[in-house]
């Protein structure tokens, strides 16, 4: 785990930018594959389906780092 202990003010708020940021990213991820993920909780979701919305976000990622 992460160290949290002397920086938090400063931590905090890039955390909390890197979490608004990768939520904004799994819902465009979901939204490409046709998945209906809503803010809050997605227990409904099928295990195909949760596994698919973290599967392009990867995707996503690889083919961003190659084209750099």
């Amino acid at each position: 785990m992460a160290n949290n202990s002397n920086n938090s003010n400063n931590n905090s708020t890039i955390t909390e930018k890197g979490r608004e940021a990768l939520e904004r990213f799994k819902m465009e991820s979901a939204n490409e594959l046709g998945v209906d993920l809503k803010k809050g909780y997605n227990g409904d979701l099928t295990s195909r389906e949760a596994g698919s919305i973290g599967g392009r976000m990867v995707q996503k990622m690889i083919n961003s780092y190659k084209q750099q």
